[in-house]
């Protein structure tokens, strides 16, 4: 009978080993998730709980633990309730999870009415004694009682309460309730992440700076991102976060800020034995993920159900060591309960040990020990300020870090260039160091008083703004500095742009500029003598000469053929037959020059033609007079500028003036990176031009412009600066582009939002436009400037304007007395001529003739009467002595009129001389 031998053999082995071994071989463990936890970092903390466990051959050495895990869809107790039943159907000796409150007091229930152990790591509001279930999660009690002993601590006054599930409220319900002792002021708003940004608008608005923050896990960076968009992200505000998990957020864009963000932990990521469980568990990733994050830290979600399975391990090997442990073979339909479980729940829940979040101790099902580390944020990271414990409260190792916030002892590194007036040096007396003001001085120190914060200056070692180099590739100057993070800002006059806008962050602009043509200022165009004729160009003066002349020549004509303007000088003398026509040639041209300069004559036209010939003469005179006169006020009151540029157009289109921008500035990177073509034609030139026209310094720039034949291409607030100064510059044309100044930050940086409200507020407050008063109108500084606005009187008229008048009445003057002596020679060489023909009147030589006249007509008190023929006779007569005369008439004209000769006896009177006689004598006189 060998068979029967062997098993007799058999059984008796079997019963040895159960006598000897208190736990079976394979123990089956079941865990339910969610459906949205499948593969997520709770369920592989699970399985490396588990895999970690049966790897340790101290802890359960004889005995492996096998774990089903079910998911169900969430809120969904029914199908969860199904899965829970077919586990304990199928022998698991404990169940954990799921993270769901609603799933998880109905997979309790089945576990209590089964006495099958129930572990959870979740939140627990039921504050009812559970029998058969153990939570690691600590009791939202304690948790209360942490955050009022930091609120206590922080001494807040006006809280606002931001939850976001319906059960929030009831986890904080606690700190709703005032104390006693202290009156405290709290404003409760529930909030998703569609309502955070108008929630937080109303705490803003009301003026609460301390919030306690109860959101998911998973909504948080929503709730961030509205804290940026409302600048809440100040020192001011002080967030409380109910989360543990504040170390897996992405705070970047506070660290700088020194936003007071509070939170607590569980897992101590710096304790050595937690690091090497978690770098283990890194490594341990059979699905291909990780249940640590990218900064290698582990939620408290997942820290707790590894912990979880920890404490349900030691609790077996506990049992182990004092009783037995048979398997479950029970069912949801019998309802028979597991006879080990009592004993079982009762181990587990007398573990004490550390795992992932601190140490652990159970009362009742409920965990009683644990610790919570208390994190600040600072400016690099978080960093742990103080604990937390069930047994000593809160203590805070280092508390400067909360009350450092108002009076914050940071100070900046600024860097700058030193340009007028926006930074120049100030050397003080009795001292060597340095120190700067300008513009930008006065405006960064009020914005650092609003701000917050002390300032280093330093100045840019190569003396750029900064562009870039497409032949290396690289930055200089300021936004090399910026982008190497050597400095924590950048103020003076640099503009922003695209290009720089992309490596570094701009604040607001806090001034507003384009660029502009600087050019020496044009020289007076010179004044000539006879400026007085510029109000007629010049061929309309000859057209005028022209019609002068045409009309004198018609007029005579006319007269001439028109029977009306022939009339007899004498009609009371009735042998006198003769007419005449007072329109000679002479007449004519006297008639039309005294028309044209407004003057008249004695001359008037009788005839009807003559009248029309005069009339429309007089009204093209009365036509150019006017014309003349109005045009005369402008000519001679303007001042004439000889501008060979007007604008960018006009500076493009010549070779003459050389023109060119700073170096390494935004103005050059506008030119040359322009896309419009008179700008690349005007880029093309300064970029061959030798020698070459770009300026290292605005000073030389302005140094070239006052030398002339340059135009420096600036930017409008520097030329106006520059303008106001200096008399002998002036501003060409209107502005090239629209850009403004901003303050420089490394990209990233916390400062630009604070120093872009401090900005915005500056200006509204007008704060600025007096700064830019101060730096760039003192009256002390400006040049005192001829400017010729609209409401500017007319300059008064100098002999260089009218002058050429009186040139014009000096010449006529001379003229005329050249005319005068040559017909005084003419008539005393007529008279010396008639005085030889007659025998009897004595003879003088032309020199006593015309000396003789010269003397009568110089005399001062002479007679305004004169004897016609000075001598008639050798011998002189008293009395009246007529002298027949005897006229020769002209022969009969051609044009009908009558004439004819007649004698008659003229009787001439002549004056007696000084000696009262009266000479008498006969001549033959011809008038």
């Amino acid at each position: 009978m060998p068979v029967t031998k062997c098993r007799h053999i058999f059984f008796l082995t079997l019963l040895t080993f159960t006598l000897t071994t208190a736990l079976p071989p394979i123990i089956k463990i079941g865990a339910i998730f969610t459906q949205e936890e499948k593969d997520s970092s709770t369920e592989l903390a699970f399985k490396y709980a588990v895999y970690r466990i049966n790897r340790d051959k101290t802890l359960l050495p004889k005995t492996t633990l096998v774990y089903d895990i079910q998911y169900v869809p969430k809120d969904d107790s029914f199908h969860a309730s199904k899965k829970a039943c077919q586990q304990v159907q199928d022998g698991v000796q404990a169940v954990f999870g799921p993270s769901d409150p609603l799933l998880g007091a109905h997979i309790h229930s089945i576990c209590d009415a089964l006495d099958i152990p129930h572990l959870e790591s979740r939140l627990d509001l039921d504050s009812e004694y559970k029998e058969f279930s153990i939570n690691l999660h600590p009791a939202q009690t304690l948790l209360n009682n942490a955050f009022y002993d930091v609120i206590d601590f922080l001494n807040w006054t006006r809280v606002a309460i931001i939850y976001e599930e319906d059960y929030g409220l009831i986890k904080l319900r606690e700190l709703v309730r005032s104390p006693g002792q202290r009156e405290v002021e709290i404003h409760i708003r529930q909030a998703d992440p569609d309502s955070y940004r108008s929630v937080l608008k109303e705490v803003k608005t009301k003026e609460i700076h301390n919030l306690i923050v109860d959101t998911r896990p998973e909504n948080m960076h929503h709730f961030l991102r509205g804290i940026l968009q409302l600048q809440m992200n100040d020192y001011k505000y002080h967030y409380l976060f109910t989360s543990f998990d504040i170390e897996t957020f992405d705070l970047e864009d506070f660290k700088y800020n020194f936003v007071n963000m509070t939170a607590f932990r569980m897992v101590d990521a710096e304790d050595v034995n937690v690091r090497q469980v978690l770098e283990d568990m890194q490594r341990f990733q059979p699905t291909g993920h990780s249940p640590l994050n990218k900064t290698s830290v582990i939620q408290a979600g997942p820290a707790l159900m590894y912990d979880s399975v920890l404490v349900f391990a030691v609790g077996l090997q506990t049992l182990e060591q004092s009783h037995s442990l048979v398997p479950a073979n029970v069912s949801c339909d019998a309802e028979m309960p597991w006879d080990g479980g009592l004993s079982l729940i009762n181990y587990i829940n007398s573990v004490e040990l550390k795992g992932l979040s601190g140490p652990i101790e159970f009362k009742e099902g409920r965990r009683i020990q644990f610790k919570l580390d208390l994190l600040k944020l600072k400016q690099h990271s978080l960093v742990k300020v103080g604990e937390w414990s069930p047994a000593t409260g809160v203590n805070i190792s280092d508390r400067a870090a909360f009350f450092d916030s108002g009076s914050m002892n940071v100070t900046l590194v600024v860097i700058t260039i030193l340009e007028t007036p926006y930074v120049m040096i100030k050397e003080e007396e009795n001292t060597t160091s340095q120190k700067y003001e300008g513009f930008c001085i006065d405006l960064l120190r009020e914005i650092a008083n609003m701000v917050g914060f002390e300032y280093q200056i330093q100045l840019v070692p190569d003396g750029k703004y900064g562009v870039f180099d497409h032949e290396t590739g690289e930055w200089n100057g300021i936004v090399r500095q910026l982008m190497d993070k050597k400095a924590d800002l950048a103020v003076g006059s640099m503009t922003i742009n695209y290009a720089r806008e992309s490596v570094i962050d701009f604040t607001k602009p806090f001034m507003n500029l384009g660029i502009s043509i600087l050019f020496k200022v044009p020289t007076s165009a010179p004044t000539r003598l006879f400026s007085f004729m510029n109000p007629l160009a010049v061929e309309i003066w000859l057209y005028v000469l022209a019609a002068y002349v045409l009309v004198s020549i018609t007029m005579f004509i006319v007269a001439r053929f028109s029977p009306y303007e022939w009339h007899n000088p004498h009609p009371c003398e009735l042998e006198n037959d003769l007419v005449e026509n007072q329109f000679s040639l002479a007449n004519s041209f006297w008639f039309t020059i005294g028309t044209l300069m407004q003057q008249g004559s004695d001359l008037n036209p009788k005839a009807t033609s003559t009248r029309i010939v005069g009339g429309i003469w007089w009204f093209f005179t009365l036509i150019i007079i006017s014309s003349y006169t109005a045009n005369l006020a402008a000519f001679l009151t303007v001042e004439r500028m000889i501008t060979p540029i007007e604008n960018a157009e006009d500076l493009a289109g010549q070779t003459d003036i050389s023109y060119g921008t700073l170096d390494s500035g935004s103005t050059m990177t506008f030119f040359r990176d322009s896309m419009i073509e008179t700008y690349k034609k005007m880029w093309r030139f300064m970029e061959n031009k030798k020698p070459s026209v770009f300026v290292p310094t605005y000073e030389e720039g302005i140094r070239r412009v006052l030398e002339g034949n340059y135009a420096f291409l600036m930017e409008s607030t520097m030329l106006d600066y520059i303008v106001q100064r200096d008399c002998n510059l002036t501003q060409i044309g209107g502005l090239l582009d629209s850009k403004g100044y901003g303050i420089a930050t490394p990209m990233g940086s916390p400062w630009r939002d604070k120093i872009s409200l401090a900005i915005l507020e500056l200006q509204e407050k007008g704060e600025i436009q007096m700064l830019y008063d101060k730096w760039w109108k003192n009256p002390g500084d400006t040049c005192t400037r001829n400017e010729k606005g609209k409401e500017s009187k007319a300059n008064a008229l100098g002999v260089d304007n009218i002058g050429g008048v009186f040139v014009v009445l000096l010449c006529g003057l001379a003229i005329a007395v050249i005319v005068a002596i040559f017909e005084f020679c003419y008539n005393s060489k007529k008279i010396t001529k008639l005085e030889r023909r007659v025998a009897s009147a004595p003879h003088q030589s032309l020199c006593a003739e015309m000396l003789e006249e010269l003397c009568f007509a110089l005399r001062c008190r002479g007679s305004r009467q004169r004897p016609a023929l000075k001598r008639q006779c050798s011998k002189c007569l008293p009395g009246t002595t007529y002298v027949p005369a005897t006229f020769d008439l002209p022969p009969p004209v051609n044009n009908g009129l009558r004439s004819q000769r007649s004698s008659m006896a003229v009787s001439l009177e002549v004056p007696p001389d000084l000696h009262g006689h009266t000479p008498s004598c006969d001549l033959d006189h011809r008038p």
